[in-house]
């Protein structure tokens, strides 16, 4: 399926630059560039500045590579009983042959060269490194090579329609998965059997979805003390065993061929309680001032503004240790993924930006309540893209 408004965008990048070709290894910048999502890390996609995009992938990654809207698409064998090669030597002679399908001599290229976040496609994920630019240089000619880092994380900014359709699907299937989890729940289970019964649904209601090819991701949860943890830079399940009386965090990172989420929801089993409604309430509280805050030219630092204020005037300033969230879609867990919502950010909002909120409290000894939702900014403010299990009733569990 074409997405013509992305291409016109890849397209006035590369002119606005002044590049020539614009050449990707990394997964989620080879879907960017030509909807299709690398499997295992070794297929490339080249942009040219008239719009032309091609893809060199491995012959069994094909029929994958074909669902996107690459004019071109040629593959290379990376290995047989013949002889051992490494990818690099596998692809040096079909990409030498994919440059001069192009139409003009290429003077200016440029390929990914920072540090980044990569999202995984598979158990494993090969990446080029240093031989990129090797590779580059050979099948260039010795060429200019410019990074195109910045652009590249600009381009993945603004979502087109069709992205943004894609993450929504995705939230879909996420929302499924999060109400049949939520069933599960209960005491004496342990936290990796909860998280087990959220990450299932992932991947079997792919069946639901048609012409969608790959579906799956990751759940955590925390209970009890543990949820206080949740600030850290990653989640972590547990063998605890939840009890009567715990709060207890999910956390989800799902992907829709090549298209991420980044979702939490915090429930409360059985007992209530002064202390466990205060923050309850001043997380929802701090939630819907950042959504009010929301809108095309909004600073971002703004709205993580909004959301702390409120947190800071219900007492509970010190416990919202980190941002109030990030860009998703591309990626799936990037706190410098823009747009970032953090007090020193100076991003502004604009129309296609895709990102989490997720206002939070964290009592160490306790526990902690997070509510992350998923939102896309409009022409008339935002679209809410995870509009489940959002009410008190909703998170409450009372078996």
């Amino acid at each position: 399926m074409r997405n013509p408004e992305r291409i016109d965008r890849i397209r006035n990048a590369l002119r606005e630059s002044e590049w020539d070709l614009i050449v990707c290894a990394l997964p989620m910048n080879v879907l960017l560039l030509s909807g299709y999502w690398p499997v295992i890390g070794t297929g490339l996609a080249i942009a040219s500045k008239e719009g032309q995009i091609a893809l060199l992938v491995p012959e069994d990654e094909e029929d994958l590579a074909r669902r996107g809207w690459a004019d071109e698409i040629r593959t290379f064998k990376p290995g047989s009983l013949d002889e051992i090669v490494t990818v690099a030597e596998a692809i040096r002679i079909p990409l030498r042959e994919l440059v001069k399908s192009f139409s003009a001599k290429p003077v200016r290229v440029s390929f990914e060269m920072q540090e980044t976040f990569e999202p995984a496609s598979y158990a494993a994920m090969h990446l080029y490194g240093e031989t990129m630019r090797q590779l580059c240089q050979d099948a260039f000619n010795l060429v200019a090579l410019i990074s195109a880092d910045a652009v590249l994380a600009d381009l993945r900014t603004r979502k087109t329609e069709f992205e943004t359709g894609r993450i929504r699907t995705a939230c879909q299937i996420a929302e499924r998965a999060f109400q049949y989890g939520l069933g599960q729940i209960k005491a004496g289970a342990t936290e990796l059997e909860a998280a087990a019964a959220f990450r299932k649904p992932l991947s079997t209601n792919l069946a639901n979805f048609a012409e969608l090819e790959r579906s799956d991701g990751f759940a955590w949860c925390m209970s009890g003390a543990n949820s206080a943890l949740a600030s850290g830079a990653y989640a972590r399940s547990r063998a605890r065993r939840i009890e009567s009386g715990d709060l207890v965090m999910v956390h989800c990172n799902s992907y829709l061929d090549g298209y991420w989420t980044d979702i939490t929801r915090t429930y409360s089993l059985v007992k209530k309680g002064e202390r466990r409604e205060s923050m309850h309430d001043a997380v929802f509280a701090a939630r819907e001032a950042a959504l009010a805050a929301i809108r095309p030219g909004a600073k971002a630092a703004g709205v993580d503004k909004a959301a702390r204020d409120v947190l800071r005037a219900r007492g509970f300033g010190p416990q919202f240790k980190h941002s109030t969230g990030h860009g998703v879609g591309f990626s799936a867990i990037s706190a410098h993924a823009k747009p970032c919502l953090h007090p020193k950010s100076e991003d502004t909002l604009e129309v296609g930006m895709v990102f989490n909120v997720e206002p939070a409290v964290y009592v160490n000894g306790y526990g902690g309540v997070r509510h992350c939702d998923m939102v896309a900014v409009t022409e008339e403010g935002l679209e809410l893209l995870t509009p489940f299990q959002c009410l008190a009733d909703e998170l409450t569990i009372d078996g």
